[in-house]
């Protein structure tokens, strides 16, 4: 048989492959299945006969399902020695990309249990278009067809796994490495001259092999939502460990979703506001994700320690300071597919493996079970707290859900700034910030603090709020104050420290710790706690 057309296609020897010579053998015939990251991931079936192996390209894999029949589509033969390739054919050749040996075995005819004796009886299934033959490889095993199907002058087949004992459900497409090395795709890629265009191509690897191992079969097939409002957790007052729950770092930032949709980026805050140019490294790395995805995370400033610095996040556009991150720990809607309904762990899984090693980019892990020893380590670090999320929970978009709990290494509140007091003795801009909250549609005082202010910060914020100043009181029932109070409109929101609350429902020691300008002022409620018991419980754990 020829080998015109595959020397045709190659410059030797500018690729590693094996050139056209064909070496004289005997013995059993063997067979190879490559997998090739080329212009697109596939495999490459490729069988003995005569001297070379004949090959059909399968874009979506072999199967050991009956039920499934893939595509294979036939190409030119190839050499006897290709059989052992397996490496990186460079950019410029016909098939550039990484290849590894995904299975190997010998191969025969079903009436020829010896297998020496097949040749002849496999040439005339080849010659009719109705090829059965069985396969002893060592992820492939069992009677198989290749069937023509008379479309693209012939090429066109199908390739049908037959029912016996080797038949199963399932993807055998998940065994990613390869029988030789051991080796994944991606691995071999690692080889590759350093480029943007390697870096492209081994990202779609990534991709690729993350949607083979994944079925997304069963979740619906939905055009990606817009303008989506986080899930929230509730607060739980202390840690608990679980097996029906996953444990993650609460980190200090700006809550941050970002939809990747056809190579443009929108990054928004919880309260809709963008985030594109506030934080635009992020912005531009999350451009370079070769994949539509809807995801959700926490946008941070760590210091050189890694520990996260919300003062330095809400500088950075200025100053720069500081390593800026985005941590993501949800995965929405990926690729067409709603994963809204999925369990959160399968949700993460998925996550995890399509996320790529991007600057500034990072995939937020979490650890099983040890709710309490985690909380502890992320106290004594200094750490804001820890997020525990039942691992079966599905996505409520918009909700504050019992079933994804913060557990806080110090108690704050997020507060309505009401009104101020003027300053008193050497003070400057104001005494004291008269703090609500909302319940229901009704702002509530909850006390009024004049500690934790620089001289910067009371310069800021009275700049802020002369803008906003009123002549009548906001809340619902106005309170009794010490001094006397310039109110205003209840539009900006600050957090702060504080040692529990008074029979009165106002704050212990409250200091201020910062604004919260990713926060909408009816996100400002007093927020119950409940203690481990109740939270799992409620939150469906056991």
């Amino acid at each position: 048989m020829s080998l015109e057309d595959y020397k045709s296609k190659r410059r030797f020897p500018g690729t590693p492959e094996p050139g056209p010579d064909t070496p004289a053998r005997a013995g059993r015939l063997v067979f190879v299945v490559h997998k090739h990251a080329a212009r697109s991931l596939h495999y490459d079936l490729r069988l003995e006969m005569g001297g070379v192996l004949k090959s059909w390209a399968v874009p979506k894999g072999p199967s050991l399902d009956p039920s499934v029949k893939r595509l294979a589509v036939m190409v030119e033969d190839h050499p006897f020695d290709y059989k052992d390739f397996e490496g990186i054919i460079p950019e410029g050749n016909y098939g550039a990309g990484s290849v590894i040996i995904w299975d190997r075995g010998y191969w025969r005819h079903p009436g020829d249990a010896s297998g020496t004796a097949s040749e002849r009886a496999l040439a005339e299934g080849l010659d009719k278009g109705n090829l059965k033959f069985v396969l002893e490889g060592e992820k492939l095993k069992g009677e198989f067809a290749l069937v023509r199907t008379g479309r693209d002058g012939g090429r066109s087949w199908l390739l049908i796994k037959k029912r016996d004992l080797h038949a199963v459900g399932g993807d055998v497409a998940d065994q990613s490495r390869s029988v030789v090395s051991h080796r994944s795709l991606e691995d071999v890629s690692e080889g590759e001259q350093r480029s943007s265009r390697r870096r492209r191509k081994k990202e779609q690897i990534r991709l690729g092999e993350a949607m083979e191992e994944e079925d997304l079969t069963g979740t619906p097939v939905a055009p990606m939502p817009g303008h989506v409002r986080p899930m929230l957790a509730a607060l739980s007052r202390e840690p608990f460990d679980d097996e029906d729950w996953i444990f993650e770092i609460k980190w200090d930032g700006y809550r941050a979703l970002a939809e990747l949709r056809d190579g443009k980026v929108s990054l928004y805050s919880r309260n809709m506001l963008s985030l594109n140019e506030r934080f635009a490294p992020v912005r531009d790395a999350l451009m370079k994700i070769p994949f539509d995805a809807l995801l959700d995370g926490e946008i941070v400033v760590v210091d050189d320690e890694g520990r996260p610095d919300f003062q330095m996040l809400q500088d950075y556009r200025r100053s720069g300071k500081g390593h800026l991150l985005y941590y993501v720990f949800d995965l929405l809607h990926f690729q067409g597919h709603d994963l809204t309904g999925l369990p959160l762990i399968r949700r993460k899984e998925i996550l995890k493996k399509v996320l790529p090693s991007l600057p500034g980019i990072r995939f937020n892990d979490h650890v099983e079970r040890d709710g309490v020893l985690f909380f502890k380590v992320a106290r004594e670090r200094g750490l804001e707290g820890i997020v525990a999320k039942n691992r079966h929970s599905t996505y409520h978009a918009g909700t504050r859900s019992p079933r994804w709990l913060k557990v806080k290494t110090r108690m704050a509140q997020e507060a309505v700034i009401a009104g101020f007091t003027e300053p008193a003795g050497a003070r400057k801009y104001f005494g004291a910030l008269v703090l609500g909250v909302y319940e229901g549609d009704d702002l509530v005082h909850i006390g009024q603090t004049g500690g934790g202010f620089s001289e910067r910060t009371l310069r800021e914020i009275r700049g802020k709020l002369d803008p906003l100043v009123r002549r009548t009181c906001p809340f619902t029932v106005e309170p009794r104050t010490t001094r006397p109070v310039t109110w205003v409109e209840p539009e900006l929101v600050c957090e702060v420290l504080f040692h529990g609350w008074t029979r009165e429902g106002l704050m212990r020691q409250p200091t201020f710790l910062r604004m919260r300008e990713d926060k909408e002022p009816r996100e400002a409620v007093r927020e119950g706690t409940r203690s481990a018991g109740e939270a799992k419980e409620r939150g469906g754990g056991t």
